[in-house]
């Protein structure tokens, strides 16, 4: 058979695909910011998607970039991929339910026309980074049980943290039978022994309320200043940026 005549391989007619323009509708709906692909294809399977009309159950069925595309019967458009870094002030909550200039999401409106989410939660009293966007991978990144991706957070407490328990916090303990760990604490170099440094990889800050509520501490500061190769260096209180080429890379290398 000449090379003329042979079958393409699977991964050839994808690619071949690719440039004709057709495009996976499970990637199709990732892409607009509704869910992510796994989930699409549950949605799909069940009759919650329809393309030009019709409602489409099968599995790996392709679309043009053109197509109406129905979502609970509500059109969808592919977005184009963002990432938006938030060094949030206090008084801001990390939600879309309350009224408008009091949460997160009302600090990037014009940073995005893609549907971007903030990835994670800081109480409304809590300080430092965020990270936004719409692409479901990077989100299963920080959600991921076996990896995630660190946070260092500077806290301060009501009172001198004990050495004993932040050697305990350090080796980590069990609590109502959970073994409960943290990638890093030390005290702040130069500093009081109430002020903490804290590296967690769990998307939100209950764990930390949950350890030192348990050693009898309450947190009067709570500030996120890393998350991954992310600082917060040129990025004033309240303001937010877009992630440079090499901030993207970075992240995806986690």
């Amino acid at each position: 058979m000449s090379a003329k005549n042979r079958p393409k391989k699977p991964q050839s007619i994808a690619k071949a695909q690719e440039k004709s323009g057709l495009i996976r509708l499970n990637k199709f709906i990732s892409n607009s910011g509704v869910c992510s692909r796994r989930e699409a294809d549950m949605f799909i399977s069940i009759g919650n998607v329809t393309v030009n009309g019709k409602v489409v159950t099968e599995m790996g069925y392709k679309v043009k970039p053109e197509d109406d595309v129905r979502f609970d019967g509500a059109r969808i458009f592919p977005e184009q991929k963002a990432y938006v870094l938030l060094n949030k002030p206090k008084g801001f909550a990390t939600t879309t339910s309350e009224g408008k200039g009091r949460t997160v999401m009302d600090l990037v409106a014009k940073a995005s026309s893609s549907n971007i989410r903030p990835i994670g939660r800081l109480g409304r009293n809590s300080l430092g980074l965020i990270l936004f966007t719409n692409d479901e991978k990077l989100h299963a990144k920080f959600t991921n049980s076996k990896n995630g991706v660190a946070r260092l957070f500077q806290m301060t407490l009501d009172k001198p943290l004990k050495f004993e328990h932040l050697k305990q916090i350090q080796e980590g303990f069990k609590l109502k039978g959970k073994l409960i760990k943290v990638e890093a604490i030390s005290y702040v170099e130069g500093a009081k022994k109430n002020e903490i440094g804290i590296k967690i990889k769990n998307t939100g800050n209950t764990l930390l309320r949950t350890i030192f509520t348990h050693f009898s501490y309450e947190i009067e500061k709570l500030d996120c200043v890393s998350i991954g190769p992310l600082t917060k260096k040129d990025l004033p209180r309240g303001h937010w940026k877009h992630l440079s080429s090499q901030e993207l890379s970075l992240m995806m290398m986690l």
